[in-house]
C-alpha cells in the first residue's frame, strides 16, 4: 500500500474542495477538482516538494476546472474526465460560467475514462466510478486499497449533488450513489467537492436523500 498524505484546499467563489492528493514514497502527486487559484495551488504543490502527474476533474463545472488548464500547461500534466462529460465541459451554458460569471469559458480534458477504469497514477491504483445526475458524465474516483472516494459533487456529507442544474437528474444521481457508491466499505473516507468530509458507512446510515 502506498503511503498517502491529502492536502485539502477550498477554492473560487463557491468554496469548491480542491485536493493535492501525494505519494509520501514516491514523492508523485494529482490534482483533485481544481477550480480556480491556479496560482495558490501550484505554489502549495512545490511547497510541498512533489511532481504532480495528472488533474483529476470529477465533473465539467467551472468551480471544479476553471484552474486546470493553467496548471496542466504550468506542469506539463494530463487531466482526466469523463467520456461523457465533454459536452459540460466544452460548453458555457452548461458548464455554468455564463451564468454564474457572466463569461464563456471553455474547458478540456486530454484523457476521458470509462466507468470501471482502472488508473495507474502517482504509485496509487484508481478506479474510475461513473455516477451520472449532477451532470451527465460525473465520476468519482476510488482509491480502494486506501480507503478513499473523492467524490465530487456526486455525494455530501448527509446531502447529495444538486441536480437542476443543464443535464442533471435527481432520479439519475440517487440511483448511481445507491448502485455504485453504497456498494464500497463502511470504512471508505469520502472525500467531497464541498464543505465537510464524511464516510461510506455514516451516509448510509445518516443520508436522507438515500
Amino acid at each position: 500500500m502506498s503511503d498517502l498524505a491529502i492536502k485539502h484546499m477550498i477554492v473560487g467563489p463557491v468554496a469548491t474542495n480542491c485536493y493535492l492528493v501525494e505519494n509520501t514514497q514516491t514523492k508523485e502527486s494529482l490534482v483533485v477538482d481544481p477550480g480556480d487559484s491556479a496560482n495558490r495551488i501550484a505554489g502549495v504543490i512545490r511547497e510541498e516538494g512533489v511532481n504532480p502527474v495528472a488533474i483529476l476533474l470529477t465533473h465539467g463545472h467551472f468551480d471544479h476546472a476553471m484552474a486546470a488548464g493553467e496548471l496542466a500547461e504550468e506542469f506539463q500534466i494530463p487531466i482526466y474526465a469523463h467520456e461523457k462529460e465533454r459536452e459540460t465541459l466544452e460548453t458555457p451554458d452548461i458548464n455554468l460560467s455564463l451564468s454564474m460569471l457572466g463569461k464563456p469559458l471553455v474547458f478540456h480534458a486530454d484523457r476521458y475514462v470509462k466507468d470501471g477504469e482502472e488508473l495507474t497514477l502517482a504509485g496509487f491504483q484508481i478506479r474510475a466510478i461513473y455516477t451520472p445526475g449532477h451532470t451527465i458524465g460525473g465520476v468519482c474516483y476510488y482509491l480502494e486499497q486506501e480507503k478513499v472516494l473523492f467524490s465530487g459533487d456526486t455525494l455530501f456529507q448527509e446531502s447529495i449533488g444538486r441536480t437542476d442544474f443543464p443535464t442533471g437528474s435527481a432520479l439519475v444521481l440517487v440511483r448511481s450513489i445507491q448502485e455504485k457508491l453504497m456498494q464500497l466499505p463502511d470504512d471508505t473516507q469520502v472525500y467531497t467537492g464541498h464543505e465537510g468530509m464524511t464516510s461510506i458507512g455514516v451516509e448510509r446510515r445518516y443520508n436522507p436523500f438515500l
